[in-house]
């Protein structure tokens, strides 16, 4: 970024984007190395998720269809049966887990780089893998936060729609009135999601760049995003479209892709770039949350210090730690003069 710190605040969705891809236009060759290293198997694990299940849930459906109760072939079945759901469930499980760890160190060594490019600092690939695993660690507890919170407001909306339903049946009110009243609910619930998940996002940026994470790291997000609320659900809402059409095609073209005349070839052929093609947009969106967090600092005019930035990142090497300026007295600097 060539940006004066002052400049960025006047950023808008195209800016960031604009920004983005200098920075990736600039770094082509480390950021694809660690696209190649993190995301690709991210995003493999994504798309190539549903063909796994779908092949188990298709064996489990025809083991069912078959199944006759009471009958020596049926106990065979029932086990067969008992055996495919536990697969089906230790597969989405280790899936869960997969994703969740990728997502996090994706998201280390991005944002990393991003602001060892901004400071100037030296950077390489070999750098950027090093200090991974320790910031993986403060957001794997942002993440832990931003997962309660979210569960939490999970069970408010389930609670709401379970009495939504219970007080439509005891008024004995007309079907109108409820379906109005569910839109509302699921709109407000919408809503609130995207800002739960923008303010995560964020806070993920936090984590890395400054002393906060956890719960500390979203109420400092929150507080950013404080003048560019639109904004902010803007660039989720455009990274859930592209990501979301990429998710259809994939479906459409691959996983039922033999309900549409697309041959073994031509599936093979669309899953690998849309594969490609979603390893971008997951790259652009984590340089994106990069750039915004700069942004939302140039907006608050909170200094954007170059050298007190690269001393924190220079901490996640482990062989260096910054001075802070309450350890130096100006008594000392006299004394040793």
């Amino acid at each position: 970024m060539d940006r004066e710190p002052e400049d960025l605040q006047f950023l808008g969705i195209a800016g960031i984007v604009g920004e983005a891809f200098k920075i990736l236009r600039s770094f082509a060759k480390l950021l694809g190395a660690l696209t190649l290293t993190l995301i690709l198997p991210l995003c493999f694990a994504i798309l190539g998720h549903h063909l796994v299940s779908k092949y188990l849930l298709n064996e489990i459906h025809l083991n069912e269809t078959f199944y006759q109760a009471g009958t020596p072939a049926g106990k065979r079945t029932m086990k067969e049966l008992t055996w495919e759901w536990t697969q089906l469930f230790a597969f989405l499980a280790a899936y869960e887990v997969f994703v969740f760890a990728f997502s996090l160190l994706c998201t280390a060594a991005v944002v990393y780089t991003v602001a060892s490019i901004y400071t100037g600092k030296e950077i390489s690939y070999g750098r950027v893998l090093s200090i991974v695993p320790r910031v993986w660690k403060r957001l794997m507890v942002t993440f832990l936060w931003f997962f309660s919170i979210g569960f939490a407001y999970y069970v408010a909306f389930v609670s709401v729609f379970v009495l939504l339903i219970i007080t439509v049946r005891l008024n004995d009110l007309n079907s109108a009135l409820f379906i109005f009243g569910l839109i509302l609910i699921t709109a407000v619930f919408f809503c609130g999601y995207v800002y739960i998940t923008m303010v995560w996002h964020l806070a993920c940026v936090i984590s890395v760049l400054e002393d906060k994470y956890g719960l500390g790291a979203l109420r400092k997000s929150k507080d950013l995003i404080k003048g560019n609320r639109i904004t902010a659900p803007l660039l989720d809402i455009l990274y859930l479209i592209f990501a979301g059409i990429i998710g259809w095609f994939f479906g459409y073209a691959v996983l039922h892709g033999h309900r549409h005349g697309v041959g073994s070839a031509g599936r093979g052929a669309y899953g690998t770039v849309l594969v490609g093609l979603l390893c971008f947009v997951h790259l652009m969106g984590l340089l994106t949350q990069s750039v915004f967090y700069f942004v939302c600092k140039s907006y608050h005019h909170e200094s954007i210090d170059k050298s007190s930035l690269s001393d924190h990142l220079e901490v996640y090497l482990g062989d260096y730690e910054p001075l802070k300026s309450s350890n130096i007295q100006l008594e000392d600097l006299h004394a040793s003069v």
